[in-house]
């Protein structure tokens, strides 16, 4: 990830959210490229207190091989905007919700569940994690510069703010505002401050716990080659996106 503006890069120039520009990282802009608590028991008459859940907790996985290159053709599909659509995106380190935004974003969530209903994201990786910032993923390529060949574009409005559990696309710094391919970020700042650029494409509504540790995942920042300090040391692995639709 690069400047604010470039690093929300979906379709990195090529095809992929590639990280563009270059200013303090953390404020680079999402884009492509770039233990159980015990609980203590009381005389034999009364009832054991109830157990806490336990927090998320990132599992040790391998990380999945990279996609073939692909260019699906452009969804034609149309969401009904008198229904509400979620996404249940499992990981490795647990489930997260995202409540899609077909009132507001429509050809933006309509290609999203086009491209979740076609497994295109199931087997991918969280690519680049900006601990205070932001969390990408939706690279079929893990490179940072992979999408689905297309690109759709929906100018989010003015004034649009990125702040924490918005979910939006990422893109390079030379498309135009909303456009997006297959690359996604989740806000993880408070108040991430990017220009009302980037496409929204929900809000994460249930399992926020899951994305905060995700945000904080080591990554390899040793890694001589700067594309890569942004990646976590232990693969982040997006298993699946299943799509549920409720009136």
């Amino acid at each position: 990830m690069r400047s604010p503006l470039a690093i929300l890069c979906t379709l990195a120039l090529a095809a992929g959210a590639a990280a563009c520009g270059s200013d303090d990282e953390k404020k680079d802009a999402p884009g492509a490229q770039r233990g159980a608590a015990t609980t203590a028991t009381r005389p034999a008459t009364t009832a054991t207190a109830p157990r806490p859940s336990e927090p998320p907790r990132c599992r040790r996985v391998a990380a999945p091989r990279p996609k073939p290159v692909r260019r699906l053709p452009r969804p034609t599909l149309r969401l009904d905007r008198e229904k509400r659509y979620e996404a249940i995106v499992d990981t490795s380190c647990g489930p997260f919700t995202i409540a899609l935004d077909v009132r507001g974003s429509p050809r933006t969530a309509a290609s999203f569940v086009h491209l979740a209903r076609r497994g295109f994201y199931d087997g991918t990786i969280f690519h680049r994690i900006v601990p205070g910032f932001v969390i990408q993923g939706g690279d079929p390529q893990a490179s940072g510069q992979g999408g689905p060949g297309y690109s759709v574009v929906e100018a989010p409005p003015q004034g649009t703010r990125y702040t924490k559990g918005v979910v939006a696309m990422a893109k390079t710094e030379i498309e135009d505002p909303g456009t997006s391919g297959s690359q996604f970020y989740v806000v993880t700042a408070q108040d991430a401050q990017l220009p009302a650029e980037y496409a929204v494409l929900g809000r994460v509504s249930s399992g926020q716990q899951v994305v905060d540790v995700i945000g904080v995942a080591p990554t390899d920042q040793a890694n001589p080659d700067p594309r890569l300090r942004e990646r976590p040391v232990n693969p982040v692995v997006l298993r699946s996106i299943r799509i549920r639709e409720r009136r």
